[in-house]
């Protein structure tokens, strides 16, 4: 699908952006495509630009690349140039300040490209792991929810971390992580990640788990001589052996 922006002028000077909106990971890397069109006219030069920094402008009514903005530097890179009419900018190691509206402009021998007309708006998220609640007894629920603040690409599999190890066999389809009846060996740091951007996960979370008090005795004699009484109480088993002298 590519998102028709307009036509200027007799040559027909034509900017379509593949997409209208754009959603990536904090830290990731982002393409952002467009193909044009000068009709029979000769393209000159052309160049990326984003009116979040017109600020930075020498002549605020003249936009400046991207690639010579202190912003990005060694972050932005235009890749595939030398295919004719498509012109695609990669953004890496993206920050939450590279949300933005980008847009691409050309000239001609004759005529230049406009940039009024709407490009392409890039949201920048982190992905955000919600526990709730955070603080349970034994055998209570929890519920683990990944998320984002914009839409991604349709994702497919959402993985879960305790501790910054992956949980065994916990990958899954939908963005929520249930702990049906946690136990004391639950409570630890949490985190998730999102299909194809695993080194990227979210801030941890901490589980707290507190027990139920019971007391459990168990009464043993040890050859009449001795006493062993153990007894859980918050989470812990405690043993203590008592010796009887006759």
């Amino acid at each position: 699908f590519h998102y028709v922006l307009g036509v200027q002028g007799q040559d027909c000077n034509t900017v379509a952006y593949t997409k209208r909106t754009i959603c990536a990971l904090k830290g990731s890397t982002v393409d952002i495509s467009c193909t044009y069109g000068s009709g029979y006219d000769t393209v000159t030069s052309s160049l990326w630009f984003s009116p979040k920094q017109r600020s930075r402008w020498r002549d605020k009514l003249i936009p400046e690349d991207l690639t010579t903005d202190p912003g990005y530097a060694g972050r932005v890179e235009y890749v595939g140039e030398k295919e004719s009419g498509r012109s695609t900018l990669r953004i890496t190691d993206l920050r939450e300040e590279d949300s933005a509206e980008y847009k691409f402009i050309f000239n001609t021998q004759t005529s230049g490209w406009g940039y009024s007309f709407p490009g392409t708006t890039l949201t920048v998220t982190d992905v955000v792991l919600e526990m709730d609640p955070t603080s349970v007894s034994e055998g209570e629920k929890v519920t683990l929810r990944c998320r984002t603040n914009c839409t991604l690409d349709p994702i497919t599999a959402y993985s879960w971390y305790k501790n910054g190890q992956s949980i065994p066999n916990s990958n899954t389809s939908s963005p929520v992580y249930i702990i049906f009846s946690v136990s004391s060996e639950d409570a630890g740091r949490y985190s998730c990640s999102v299909e194809g951007h695993e080194d990227l996960p979210s801030a941890e979370e901490t589980l707290t788990v507190t027990c139920k008090y019971i007391w459990d005795f168990n009464v043993q004699f040890d050859l009449l001589t001795m006493l062993i009484l153990e007894y859980r109480i918050d989470c812990f088993t405690h043993k203590y052996i008592y010796q009887y002298i006759f």
